[in-house]
């Protein structure tokens, strides 16, 4: 195994943006179904899906003519029923012509529906790009000296692990392993959401799988599988933390002068390719 003692602090390397191909929908006018209702209503609320959508920056909406070229397509209609304002929706995988979601919400007025929920459900099965795709890097500053985390997403859901170190400290000796390894991965991105967990209500953006082997690495960390970590992605898709549990890279036995809690973990990620 590959000692290491620390003597120098880390130069964190430029961040790059990583570009992803967004899901192209359509949306079609609302059309209007029963009485009780007209063609300001159906444009009112065909405007407000729309800016709903593209509010959330995950997928490319097209309208008008060019909603029929799309990937998906969502299909509108607005009535009153019962004296309650009903919008239902239908998305479409255009290539097949398979329904992949329904969404149908009402309210006694028009502004009175959540757009966010009811295009939450028009979008459930359109896929979500994967944006931890890339290469991303940790570093965690200690007492005496930094520790980095390395890895690669790929599209194939397996992961290269550069450089995972691992670390403990024990009364007066500290000891940083550098692991490399290779792992798998699982993904799945979705609109963002808040969750309880523990008891406590954090934000959400995906739910990620880890199981990495690792090689020179302490013996508590050579082998690491973890599920339901949740991720959640700074607004350019640059950094990410892990705000519900963390990849755990070391321990402290020398109490709080030297860390802050007796386990570390690699939590927060900024994007280096």
């Amino acid at each position: 195994m590959k000692k290491v003692i620390f003597c120098s602090f880390f130069l964190a390397s430029a961040l790059s943006v990583f570009a992803q191909r967004l899901p192209i929908v359509g949306v079609l006018p609302f059309e209007i179904s029963g009485t009780g209702v007209n063609a300001g209503d159906a444009e009112e609320a065909t405007r407000l899906v729309i800016a709903e959508l593209r509010s959330w920056e995950l997928m490319n909406v097209q309208t008008g003519a060019d909603a029929q070229s799309s990937e998906y397509l969502v299909q509108g209609r607005i009535s009153r029923q019962s004296n309650q304002i009903v919008l239902t929706a239908t998305t479409t995988l255009v290539s097949t012509g398979r329904i992949l979601n329904n969404s149908r919400e009402e309210a006694a007025q028009l502004n009175g529906i959540s757009m966010e929920s009811f295009c939450a459900k028009i979008t459930e099965n359109v896929p979500i790009p994967n944006f931890l795709l890339g290469k991303w890097q940790s570093v965690i500053t200690m007492i005496d000296g930094p520790v980095t985390c390395i890895m690669e997403f790929n599209s194939d859901r397996t992961v290269n692990v550069q450089q995972y170190d691992t670390w403990e400290h024990n009364r007066t000796d500290s000891l940083k392993y550098q692991a490399i390894g290779k792992g798998t991965y699982t993904y799945a991105g979705y609109r963002r959401r808040t969750v309880t967990i523990s008891g406590r209500a954090v934000q959400s953006d995906a739910t990620v799988g880890v199981n990495l082997s690792l090689e020179d690495a302490l013996p508590n960390f050579e082998s690491i599988g973890l599920t339901g970590l949740r991720v959640l992605f700074n607004e350019g898709r640059t950094s990410f933390e892990l705000v519900a549990g963390g990849l755990p890279c070391g321990n402290n036995f020398s109490g709080p002068s030297v860390y802050s809690s007796e386990n570390v973990y690699y939590t927060r990620f900024n994007k280096v390719q």
